[in-house]
């Protein structure tokens, strides 16, 4: 009897035994523990491959940009002496007399000019020497290097080191000062050349690699130092922040780290292409922030021929001052729109004047493609031929008129202020807030006024319709709808009697003022 109890007994361990090893298996009770000890030889699945393989295809291409472009890009050191002319001869360090003279505190004493002369002696002429350092970018095999004018600005004298650590003597073949491009040239062929993309196809969020040469001869090494980022923006403009002859107005913006010495230094994609030439940094510190700026290359495509060419780069100019418009100008022109520029000042002898543009006039399309702001006007203009003719269409008293305007060459000083006296008249008034004066030497120097006619606004009440409207202090009005505005008297004689929105013209442009009854 005990025999078969034990007999059973064990019969239904080893079934108990079995279902549950069973039962282990088919829910896979021992996995989570094997997972920490066993590399995964599956292939993931499709959700977790994308980001794995992009992980992958980012790496190899940022390896494969500086394997091949970064073999393009050079270091370029610059000097450049300045020359301080000395002086000869016997001076006079403390009085203001002939030293040695009669009326000299020495009385002619012979011995104190010579003890003068022989203690300061001449001053002979001295030299200072300033470096610089910039990147650049091999454009052709025999040596054309592609960088910004302001790397080899002023330079006397340039060297260029190669990532393999041979260095030339560079030679500026062209440069231009508005596009901050410029062309040196090494003796050397066979270099490794960059391929240079199309600047128009990039796109916000694309990954991008900035390649140079940052402190590079301080470093004492020839290799150039990549980072990499994505395109932050497109278009920004920097306006006068950096030079006033320079023209930022087409940026490309990334957060690849970008640092002095950079500069005239590529801005590559990842299939190795030159989509950008790195510029500028925007900077509290002088360091690095996050923030860089490039040129298209297609801005440097369009004239990289003429500056190896050594010619001079020449920018289309219609002779007008512009400026966008608002939603309330809009609606003062009668445009359906704000998109569009308005002419705020027609210069003597332009090109505009002689094609008849006047001021307040509407610029809506240029040589068939539309302007929606300043930024576009500017583009086609500058990029037109020089003697060409081209279309512009704008809307004249809600009118819509057409001109053909011969594109001048752009000037390389636009400020023609007129010296002329100015009107002399004086008087206070408070009109839509605005208190103003006729022209007076006080206030022309105060507020360095150089036009010749006018009133100046002296004060603007707060919450007034003229404050709302943007003008300022030290403004100079001109124009009132149209109607000039010399001095105190015709500005009285204007203001009158307007009773609804006023069309005020400035030195800086137009603004709308509201009228009372419409201000909220």
């Amino acid at each position: 009897m005990n025999k078969k109890r034990i007999f059973l007994g064990l019969w239904f361990l080893a079934v108990g035994l079995a279902v549950g090893v069973a039962l282990c298996v088919k829910f896979d009770i021992f996995s989570p523990a094997q997972s920490q000890n066993t590399i995964n030889t599956q292939p993931p699945s499709a959700p977790a491959q994308a980001p794995s393989f992009e992980g992958y295809g980012m790496e190899d291409a940022v390896i494969n940009v500086a394997n091949t472009t970064g073999r393009a890009v050079v270091s370029i050191s610059t000097e450049h002496i300045a020359k301080i002319k000395g002086s000869k001869g016997p001076r006079n360090y403390y009085f203001n007399y002939p030293l040695g003279g009669e009326d000299s505190p020495f009385g002619g004493n012979e011995q104190f000019r010579s003890f003068f002369d022989d203690f300061f002696g001449d001053i002979p002429d001295r030299e200072f020497k300033r470096s610089g350092l910039g990147s650049g970018v091999i454009i052709d095999a025999e040596g054309y290097i592609l960088t910004n004018e302001h790397v080899i600005d002023d330079a006397d004298k340039i060297t260029v080191k190669l990532p393999d650590g041979r260095e030339f003597k560079g030679e500026i073949k062209g440069k231009d000062v508005r596009s901050d491009l410029a062309v040196i040239k090494i003796d050397a062929n066979n270099l490794p050349v960059a391929v240079l993309g199309d600047s128009n196809e990039i796109k916000i969020g694309q990954w991008v690699v900035a390649i140079g040469n940052p402190f590079g001869f301080a470093l004492e090494n020839a290799e150039p130092t990549v980072t990499a980022g994505v395109i932050g923006a497109l278009h920004r403009s920097l306006g006068r922040v950096l030079s006033r002859d320079k023209d930022y107005s087409d940026l490309i913006q990334t957060d690849a780290a970008i640092n002095p010495g950079n500069s005239g230094g590529p801005l590559v994609n990842l299939k190795g292409q030159v989509v950008g030439i790195n510029v500028a940094i925007f900077s509290t510190s002088g360091g690095y922030q996050g923030v860089g700026f490039a040129i298209p290359v297609n801005n440097a495509k369009r004239i990289i021929s003429r500056l190896i060419e050594g010619k001079k780069i020449l920018y289309g100019w219609l002779g007008v001052t512009v400026q966008d418009l608002t939603e309330d100008m809009a609606k003062y022109f009668g445009l359906a729109s704000k998109e569009g520029v308005l002419v705020a000042k027609v210069m003597d002898n332009s090109p505009a004047q002689k094609a008849g543009m006047k001021e307040s006039d509407v610029i809506k399309q240029v040589a068939g493609k539309p302007v929606n702001n300043v930024k576009e006007l500017i583009s086609i203009v500058s990029q037109s031929e020089v003697g060409s003719k081209i279309k512009v269409l704008l809307v004249r008293d809600k009118k819509e008129l057409s001109l053909d305007v011969e594109v001048g060459e752009r000037p390389e000083n636009l400020e023609q202020a007129s010296q002329e006296s100015p009107v002399r008249e004086n008087g206070a008034a408070a009109w839509r807030g605005l208190e103003v004066e006729g022209l007076t030497e006080e206030n022309i120097k105060r507020f360095q006024i150089q036009e010749k006619a006018g009133v100046v606004i002296t004060d603007i009440a707060a919450d007034s319709p003229g404050q709302d409207a943007g003008l300022n202090v030290g403004d100079l009005i001109t124009e009132i709808n149209k109607n000039a505005v010399n001095d105190f008297a015709e500005y009285q004689k204007v203001t009158k009697d307007i009773k609804g929105d006023a069309l005020v013209k400035t030195q800086r442009g137009y603004f709308l003022i509201k009228g009372e009854e419409q201000k909220n």
